[in-house]
């Protein structure tokens, strides 16, 4: 899910305008760094948890490679989407903490190559004239264009030639193997969903209900627990030669610029209850892809609309290049010094 608003809990809201969502799943770590109670905090990522919540929060989001955090002592759900990570104001912070909490662990199924040297030494390197290509429209052409997201793109494309690097429309054509990209990337996450709920069903002694898990995730299941093995299989390998061609763009460019949510933070209510999972699908055109093919990427609060809502902008690396992403977003901050700005509800 994309929010955070559990039937149990209530919905945590958003430091820049409570009405609106923090994102999700990792609203509540964002929304506790953007109000000032804590400098950083731990995030996960499935489809979008560290990066959609950074930019509901006018937060950085770092997404690291598939790999470059062990998930022992447990294991890496999703087929191997999923990652830990941080949320936290600043470059400089993102990049000291994924050194801090990167490595292997024997028995990890992914390995990401070690750094060279320190993320956090790779501030204000320089890179060189970079080949940026950028997209600022949901691939889907039911889907509208969002103008604050539009103008998010824009204006960080700007500050990336400012700066001397090569930036024009270009995106991997994979991509736009949408429709079958998300149904079997759902085939995966339904069947895992399922997975989990029976594994606390285990620990209940009883099957888990509408009472324990939420309404929107026991439906997920069913749909899990309707696929055959084979189905499962198929998606998985359809996934993994779906990855090779998005990646393969990455050989002419160096990174890609896109949105990261397709709208502004959505009103409390609207991507929460029965059926949020339909109507999420306007939001979610920018992230999912990139843990699908196990990419880093980093959400930054580059722009504010008209409204005072953030609208973060997010940059896509080749495997394992997080030290890329650190450079050049260090270059951005250094432009537009965003931790300055504070929410209007703040500790």
């Amino acid at each position: 899910m994309i929010a955070t608003e559990p039937l149990s809990f209530g919905p945590t809201r958003n430091p820049w305008d409570t009405n609106r969502s923090t994102g999700g799943s990792s609203g509540g770590s964002a929304a506790a760094v953007a109000a000032g109670l804590v400098p950083m905090a731990h995030a996960s990522d499935g489809g979008g948890s560290i990066r959609i919540p950074a930019s509901a929060c006018g937060l950085v989001g770092l997404k690291p490679s598939r790999g470059r955090i062990s998930g022992s002592p447990g294991y890496d759900s999703w087929a191997g989407c999923t990652t830990d990570g941080i949320v936290s104001k600043t470059v400089r912070d993102s990049a000291a903490m994924l050194d801090f909490v990167s490595g292997y662990e024997m028995g990890d199924p992914f390995a990401a190559p070690p750094f060279t040297r320190p993320l956090s030494s790779e501030l204000r390197v320089a890179t060189g004239q970079l080949r940026i290509g950028f997209l600022d429209h949901p691939i889907p052409t039911d889907l509208p264009r969002d103008p604050d997201c539009a103008d998010a793109v824009d204006k960080a494309a700007r500050m990336l030639a400012a700066v001397g690097h090569l930036v024009e429309p270009s995106y991997p054509g994979a991509l736009e193997e949408h429709e079958a990209q998300m149904k079997h990337f759902s085939n995966i996450v339904a069947v895992s969903t399922a997975s989990e709920i029976d594994k606390i069903a285990a620990i209940l002694g009883r099957e888990a209900g509408d009472d324990d898990i939420e309404p929107d995730a026991l439906e997920f299941a069913q749909w899990g627990r309707s696929l055959t093995g084979l189905e499962y299989l198929e998606s998985f390998e359809w996934l993994r030669l779906w990855s090779r061609r998005v990646v393969s763009w990455w050989d002419q460019y160096d990174l890609l610029l896109t949105p990261t949510l397709g709208a502004p933070p959505a009103e409390i209510g609207v991507l929460a209850g029965p059926g949020a999972g339909r109507r999420m699908v306007p939001w979610l055109q920018y992230t999912a892809q990139f843990n699908v093919t196990g990419q880093p990427a980093i959400s930054l609060p580059l722009h504010w609309n008209t409204a005072g809502l953030p609208i973060g902008v997010q940059l896509v690396a080749a495997p394992f290049r997080e030290d890329l992403l650190i450079r050049v977003a260090s270059q951005l901050e250094a432009m537009f010094p965003w931790w300055n700005l504070r929410p209007p509800t703040r500790a």
